[in-house]
């Protein structure tokens, strides 16, 4: 059983970590914040073999608080450990502005250097992280990021500043973070003397690429266009940018079009994937009867009952397929075939159809001809 201590535990990147450190077996975890006092520091690290010094101060009210919240529980911390003659893994995350010349940056220097100072005397292993800016679900607005400050703003409809719109970030998704720190766990150590370590995979992109990524991924509820998630960023922000809607906003209505032969709903576009829908079918409709030269669908009944026909337009032979939702199968339409699709569920039933096509339904270019089948 390992016993794991996480200061800062209900922090931005404390309550992802805990959360991940309790998907596993076998570890005890103690969650220590500014709330608590300092014999239940004392008693935590009685009982821990691994520490994740997570606590800092970003945003104070005098800069006074960024010495005492960033160096001073850090040199809290080292004093009992000492104190105990106790020597365990420490990670402690510091920040890309160690660098810089600002009451923020000096503070994380001075932890750092803490924590080195402890190494010298006690040559345990330390892991010290200088991060860049940190973005995924549980970010504070105008506090932990400008990711989390735009999402939640352009999500409730908040006008967002930007001073400068070409000002780069390098940026670190959250997961990517837990990822490396909970792999630390098992890592055998060879190098005692290294002190610094990375993430490493980061994103760099300028103020105003952030803000147009966000507000595209806003307009997805009227364009339905969802963005190219095989862009590794894209996805992540795309992720992150939900976890602050309010949750009377996680749904939205669809544009229903109806007329004498059912029902016909556009659910999800993409540039990459094309386009998914759905199909409601009277009794004794017959949808189709056309083909495309390029354009390609999927078909799946997903309730009731149809016969599919499709014919190659350049012979007379019909291609026929009963399908049901007894029976999960897709059938594919391939270009230069002409295809209908006919109701044939029982009593009055509706038969309802997942439709997938390679492309975005274009009106100025819908690829689509009429042709009995």
């Amino acid at each position: 059983m390992r016993t794991i201590l996480v200061t800062g535990s209900a922090g931005f990147i404390g309550k992802n970590l805990i959360v991940r450190l309790q998907e596993l077996d076998n570890v005890a975890i103690k969650p220590f914040d500014k709330e608590d006092n300092i014999e239940t520091l004392k008693k935590y690290l009685q009982e821990s073999d691994f520490i994740f010094h997570l606590a800092g101060v970003n945003r104070p009210k005098n800069v006074e608080e960024f010495k005492k919240g960033n160096v001073g529980l850090t040199k809290i911390l080292i004093k009992l450990l000492e104190e105990m003659d106790k020597k365990i893994p420490i990670v402690l995350t510091s920040s890309i502005q160690a660098e810089l010349d600002n009451p923020y940056g000096k503070s994380k220097k001075r932890a750092e250097d803490e924590l080195i100072k402890y190494y010298n005397k006690n040559y345990t292993p330390i892991y010290i992280y200088r991060l860049p800016n940190v973005f995924g679900k549980w970010s504070r607005p105008n506090y932990n990021s400008v990711v989390s400050t735009f999402c939640y703003n352009i999500s409730h409809n908040l006008d967002i500043t930007i001073s400068n719109p070409t000002q780069e970030l390098e940026l670190v998704y959250i997961d990517d973070v837990i990822n490396e720190f909970v792999s630390l766990l098992n890592r055998e150590e060879k190098d005692l003397q290294k002190h610094f370590y990375n993430i490493k995979r980061t994103f760099r992109v300028t103020l105003g690429e952030l803000a147009d990524k966000i507000y595209k991924i806003k307009e997805i509820k009227k364009t339905l266009i969802i963005p190219d998630l095989s862009d590794i960023f894209m996805k992540y922000l795309h992720a992150t940018y939900l976890s602050y809607l309010e949750k009377d906003d996680f749904s939205y209505e669809m544009d229903l079009k109806e007329d004498s032969r059912g029902d016909f709903i556009e659910l999800i576009k993409s540039e990459s994937f094309g386009q998914v829908s759905i199909s409601r079918s009277k009794k004794g409709v017959i949808r189709g009867n056309h083909y495309h030269n390029t354009k390609n669908e999927k078909f799946f009944v997903i309730q009731g009952k149809a016969l599919i026909k499709l014919r190659n337009i350049l012979n007379d032979i019909i291609i026929s397929y009963y399908v049901s939702d007894k029976k999960i199968e897709i059938v594919d339409i391939p270009p230069g075939y002409t295809h209908s699709i006919e109701n044939l569920t029982d009593g009055n039933g509706e038969m309802i159809l997942l439709i997938w096509a390679n492309e975005i339904f274009n009106p100025k270019n819908p690829d689509t001809y009429y042709c009995e089948v």
